[in-house]
C-alpha cells in the first residue's frame, strides 16, 4: 500500500474493529474469489441471505425513478442519459435493522468504515436495460469534498438473471483469457464478466493502492435479455461521506499537529495537504494555507 494512503487504512482498521462487534456477520474467506488484479475484484458467494435481497428490493418498490448520470465535473449536475436506461432509489443509511446489517456486514468485509459509504442504491434493470461502460470515480470539486474518490465499488445482486445482466470490465487486463459459450451475453464476451446470482457480492476497487486513479475498472452493466435484474450498489469513498471538509486554513483532525511533526506532511502529502482537486486533512499543521 503506498505510503500517502497509509494513514488512512490504519484508520480504517480501527473504525472496523470498533464495528465488528456490532454485526453478526462471521467473513468466511472460503466463499470469496479472486477474480482479477486488473482491476483489483472479488466475488463474494452468498454474501447476503434470499431474505436480506427480498428486503432490500421490497424497500424500493414503487419508489423508483430513472437513474441519471454525472455530466459536469465542475457542479457534479446529473442528467438523463441513455447511457443509463435502469431505474433506482437510495435507501437511507441504517434505514433499518436489515438495511443496517448490511451496511456493517460490507464494513466487515471491505475493511472501510460504514460511514464512507453512500447510502445503498437499490436498481431495477428490464429487458435491453443497461449502463454503458464508465467509471465510478470522478474529478467534479463539490462532490469531492462530500468524501473524495470512491475508493471502492461493492455491486450485490438482489435476483438472478436468465440471461444478460452481467457485470463487465472492458479493459480487463488479464494474462488468461475467460472462456464463455452461449449462456454468455455478446455484451459481456468484450471482457472480463460476472454473471448475477441471487446473494452474491461483487467488490471492486477504482483507486490503486497509491490512491490514484484505475483505469482498468472501467465498468457496465450488460443488458437484459431474459427476465429482470436486481441489485444494490455501495460506494465507498476514501474518507467519510457527506460532510464537506472546511474551505478554510483549519485542521480536520485532532492528531494533525502530532502527525505534521513526524514528517507526514513530507511522507503523505495528499492526505495532509490534499491536491487541487481534494482538500486535505491537516492544512494548517502543514503550513499548506
Amino acid at each position: 500500500m503506498g505510503s500517502q494512503n497509509f494513514l488512512a487504512f490504519s484508520f480504517s482498521l480501527l473504525l472496523i474493529f470498533s464495528q465488528i462487534s456490532s454485526s453478526s456477520f462471521t467473513f468466511d474467506p472460503t466463499r470469496v474469489t479472486q477474480l482479477s488484479w486488473t482491476p483489483r475484484a472479488f466475488l463474494y458467494n452468498g454474501f447476503l441471505s434470499d431474505e436480506e435481497c427480498d428486503h432490500l428490493i421490497n424497500l424500493a418498490k414503487g419508489k423508483l425513478e430513472k437513474s441519471m448520470v454525472v455530466a459536469d465535473d465542475n457542479s457534479g449536475e446529473s442528467i438523463d442519459s441513455e447511457e443509463r436506461t435502469s431505474s433506482g432509489v437510495f435507501l437511507t443509511k441504517r434505514q433499518d435493522d436489515i438495511v443496517a446489517n448490511v451496511e456493517a456486514k460490507l464494513a466487515t468485509w471491505t475493511f472501510l468504515p460504514e460511514e464512507n459509504g453512500e447510502a445503498l442504491q437499490i436498481l431495477h434493470y428490464e429487458n435491453g436495460q443497461k449502463y454503458d461502460p464508465h467509471f465510478d470515480y470522478y474529478y467534479d470539486k463539490e462532490t469531492l469534498k462530500l468524501g473524495g474518490h470512491r475508493i471502492a465499488t461493492v455491486l450485490m445482486y438482489l435476483s438472478n438473471v436468465t440471461k444478460g445482466g452481467e457485470t463487465v470490465f472492458p479493459m480487463w487486463k488479464g494474462k488468461t483469457p475467460q472462456l464463455k459459450d452461449d449462456t454468455w451475453s455478446e455484451c459481456a464476451k468484450q471482457g472480463y464478466a460476472v454473471k448475477p446470482r441471487k446473494g452474491d457480492a461483487l467488490l471492486f476497487f477504482n483507486l490503486h493502492p497509491n490512491a490514484t486513479t484505475d483505469p482498468t475498472s472501467l465498468h457496465g452493466s450488460c443488458p437484459v435479455i431474459e427476465g429482470e435484474k436486481w441489485s444494490a450498489t455501495r460506494w465507498i469513498h476514501v474518507r467519510s461521506f457527506g460532510k464537506k471538509q472546511s474551505d478554510g486554513c483549519v485542521d480536520d483532525h485532532e492528531s494533525c499537529e502530532i502527525w505534521a511533526k513526524a514528517g507526514e506532511c513530507e511522507k503523505n502529502p495528499m492526505y495532509m495537504m490534499g491536491s487541487e482537486t481534494d482538500l486535505g486533512y491537516c492544512r494548517k499543521s502543514c503550513k499548506a494555507c
